[in-house]
């Protein structure tokens, strides 16, 4: 059985990938693809119809997703195809609370613990509203993910303290998407956070190549890379995997 400290032996690559853009037997695919290129975790996005952290990018693969048909039970039909072939890879859903709030958070996290899921990142649930979430996950062994940003200063440490799995660090302010330069002060971010907790720090937002994900493994524990593989997809559809491999094969290789 897999869990985070697998994830962060080393310096760790994460994808994202929108289950169900194009369809959900191509996500199937580019999750094959993405393991086979030497991503640590994959982050399986349920689509939902109003990402309010998304940018074009991911927010236009939402709706593809949910246009080609993408239910939550229908993503968890594909991840269990997925574990028919990888039973033990690392692996976290990203979805908005609305979806789990309407699924029920128990049966939610019942399902997600029968997929063998590590847990899920929820970018807007607030840290004050994150136990009605979190303690029902712990009861199936699974994480709510903390997030981090920019403007977190004077509650990083209350953060920080209460993290599981791994801290989502912002890269930088706004929605995500592929940014031509960051310039938040990432580094300090990451030592005031080492302060407060060992818990693995993976930085997220705006990284879309080798460079990148190079410059961010130096300062934390693993990059995270999403809108530059949803654009690989919306432009090649249903025949992106052989793309997406490749991307992420540089990206993993850049890690290390």
């Amino acid at each position: 059985m897999s869990n985070f400290k697998d994830v962060f032996k080393k310096k760790a690559f994460i994808g994202f990938v929108t289950a169900g853009d194009p369809d959900l037997e191509s996500t199937e695919q580019f999750i094959y693809k993405m393991i086979e290129a030497g991503t640590a975790l994959i982050e399986i996005g349920i689509p939902f119809s109003d990402p309010i952290a998304e940018g074009k990018t991911i927010f236009n693969a939402d709706m593809r997703a949910i246009a080609s048909g993408t239910t939550t039970d229908k993503v968890f039909d594909m991840v269990k195809k997925v574990r028919a072939n990888y039973p033990d890879f690392p692996m976290v859903f990203m979805t908005y609370l609305n979806p789990v709030f309407a699924y029920g958070y128990d049966r939610f996290f019942k399902k997600a613990q029968e997929l063998n899921m590590l847990g899920i990142i929820i970018p807007d649930l607030p840290y004050e509203e994150k136990h009605e979430a979190a303690d029902v996950a712990k009861k199936y062994n699974q994480v709510v993910i903390s997030m981090i940003t920019p403007t977190s200063q004077d509650r990083i440490k209350k953060l920080a303290s209460e993290a599981e799995g791994f801290i989502y660090l912002v890269s930088s302010l706004g929605v995500t998407g592929v940014r031509k330069e960051i310039k938040t002060d990432l580094e300090s971010i990451v030592k005031e956070i080492r302060k407060y907790t060992d818990t693995p720090v993976a930085i997220g937002f705006g990284i879309s190549n080798p460079e990148a994900v190079a410059k961010m493994t130096k300062i934390s524990d693993g990059a995270i890379v999403g809108s530059a593989i949803v654009n690989i997809i919306a432009e090649h559809g249903k025949d992106a995997a052989p793309y997406v491999y490749d991307f992420c094969k540089a990206m993993v290789e850049a890690a290390k």
